[in-house]
């Protein structure tokens, strides 16, 4: 039975989620999206198809779209076209006071940067086809609020990336919590955000705490939501203790509140 290829129009602002869904049809053995140049499953919960995908904060505003792919059991492939409405949002500048070798960094912490930048680019790739989570996401220090998420940043009088991350504030020996259920896949000290973990939570989505004074996972073990993974501390280039919280779906940067507020899916 062939799906109707009717047009799906969904909305997200830049460094936010969308949350895809599709009725389950006869027939369906499979969905999957093409998005950005990344193909991204789709899970079957109950009676419909869902997956979500991240809207990088640099990606240009307006309609972009989406090939959604349904595979039929007899081998068939529909597709559907989706589009994302993505609506601007505004990142004011933050100027920042760190130390000159997180500015200017010589050849051997240039090396090791970019060596870990290249690790956490291969982590952030992979997408894994299955969903780890089944309740809501949630804030990794309860209360907590964050504002910059996107700031385009100045450090010592010299523009750097935007920050892909919110901010919490937090003394040294503060919890912190998984915002959900996943697989730790890094925990380990890295030069710019200090002692950091990063947890896999399923289709792409990544969550990474950073500038931790301790560490209590270790990689490749499965943490509950709510779990303690570590202490908050001033690990890294940081101003101050706090904890910065991020996260990645497929590689694109997310304001990890974003995932808070999406809407709670129950197998």
């Amino acid at each position: 039975m062939a799906l109707l290829l009717a047009l799906a129009v969904f909305t997200a602002s830049q460094g936010g989620v969308v949350q895809l869904t599709f009725p389950d049809e006869p027939g369906v053995k499979s969905v999957d999206v093409d998005w950005q140049k990344k193909k991204v499953p789709f899970v079957r919960i109950q009676e419909r198809w869902m997956t979500v995908i991240g809207v990088d904060l640099d990606l240009k505003p307006g309609e972009q779209t989406a090939d959604v792919l349904f595979t039929m059991e007899d081998g068939r492939v529909d597709r559907r076209e989706a589009i994302i409405k993505v609506e601007p949002t505004s990142f004011p500048t933050t100027e920042l006071k760190v130390e000159d070798k997180y500015v200017q960094l010589n050849p051997a912490d240039l090396a090791r940067a970019t060596r870990e930048a290249k690790e956490l680019d291969a982590i952030h790739s992979k997408i894994t086809n299955e969903i780890l989570w089944q309740e809501p996401f949630s804030v990794p220090i309860p209360g907590g609020k964050g504002s910059n998420f996107g700031h385009r940043r100045i450090f010592n009088g010299e523009p750097r990336a935007p920050h892909g991350g919110a901010d919490l504030r937090a003394q040294t020996g503060t919890p912190i919590h998984a915002t959900n259920r996943g697989r730790a896949v890094l925990g380990k000290n890295l030069f710019f955000t200090g002692n950091t973990v990063i947890i896999d939570h399923g289709l792409g989505i990544y969550s990474l705490y950073a500038h931790l004074s301790r560490i209590d996972v270790k990689p490749g073990t499965i943490v509950e939501n709510g779990q303690l993974i570590g202490l908050a501390g001033a690990t890294g280039r940081v101003t101050g203790p706090h904890l910065h919280w991020g996260m990645r779906v497929q590689g694109a940067r997310v304001d990890p509140f974003s995932l808070v507020e999406m809407k709670t899916n129950e197998k």
